[in-house]
């Protein structure tokens, strides 16, 4: 039986993720800071019929992430997928945001996703076998607008990922990387302030939001990026990247030169730049 650890499996693609690989005969450890967090899960879990064995684990804390493989180790005698995927969002264009939040972010978003793999390797060096797979997001890709540090933090993911993946690849680990779009979760409600202490950047922050309303009006699922982390695990052609979610395959797959990318913050009025997306992405986001 395959055992799986994910993080952040307490609420939207984490928690869904749990139970669907659960429902697919894995072992599935779901870790979240606390236990008074996992209700909601336990409850989604037992109406599917499943299990998903809850573990407390801080990605912030070294030594939390220890004491989770270390439990998970103990009851299931291996982990042979570790799935980092808790996350937090941040907004913010750079002259706005303090450092401590793009300090904050990376914590969750890269020095948590290390946490894990540096915790969890040792044992998948030494069997030869397993798979890390990290949730990055399609901000991984692109710059998204007024997301500055959300996005450094991605894109640092998506750097250590894939040097990670030839790292390991002797000793026949699988790395995988998924890319979602626009995704309908709870970070969407939670990510909504944005610092305006310079007062200069108020077309950034329309074109932000303007952005994430197009996207959820025919968002992707969390079952669907469930799906997806399962095929980047068992498939028997391995990849490293994996695309899905509103304008996730658009924006991976766009051809956009430097100049135009400039050329595109450039443009004054927001019905103007919205045309020049779509021309750019293929995305409509009027």
């Amino acid at each position: 039986m395959t055992v799986a650890l994910i993080t952040g499996a307490n609420s939207g693609i984490g928690r869904q993720a749990a139970v669907d690989l659960a429902g697919r005969g894995w072992s599935v450890y779901g870790a979240m800071r606390s236990p008074e967090k996992g209700a909601k899960l336990a409850a989604i879990a037992e109406r599917a019929g499943v299990q998903v064995h809850p573990v407390m684990c801080d990605v912030t804390d070294a030594d939390s992430v220890a004491a989770a493989i270390e439990h998970v180790t103990a009851d299931a005698g291996a982990i042979d997928v570790m799935i980092n995927n808790a996350g937090v969002g941040g907004n913010g264009v750079a002259e706005d945001t303090p450092i401590d939040t793009y300090q904050a972010v990376m914590d969750v978003n890269l020095y948590g996703a290390l946490r894990c793999v540096k915790a969890v390797l040792p044992q998948m060096r030494e069997r030869k076998s397993g798979t890390i797979i990290n949730i990055s997001s399609i901000a991984g890709r692109i710059a998204a607008i007024a997301q500055s540090p959300y996005v450094a933090s991605k894109w640092a993911l998506e750097g250590v990922t894939a040097g990670l993946a030839q790292e390991v690849a002797p000793h026949n680990i699988r790395v995988a990387l998924i890319e979602p779009g626009i995704v309908k979760t709870a970070i969407m409600a939670k990510n909504t302030d944005t610092p305006h202490d310079s007062g200069g950047y108020e077309a950034a922050y329309r074109r932000l939001f303007a952005f994430y309303s197009r996207g959820l009006q025919t968002p992707g699922q969390p079952a669907e990026v469930a799906r997806v982390i399962y095929e980047a695990a068992t498939t028997g052609t391995p990849k490293l990247r994996w695309t899905c979610g509103w304008g996730g395959a658009q924006l991976a797959d766009h051809a956009v030169t430097d100049d135009e990318w400039v050329a595109l913050g450039a443009i004054e009025a927001d019905a103007d730049y919205a045309v020049r997306f779509g021309e750019l992405f293929g995305l409509d986001i009027t």
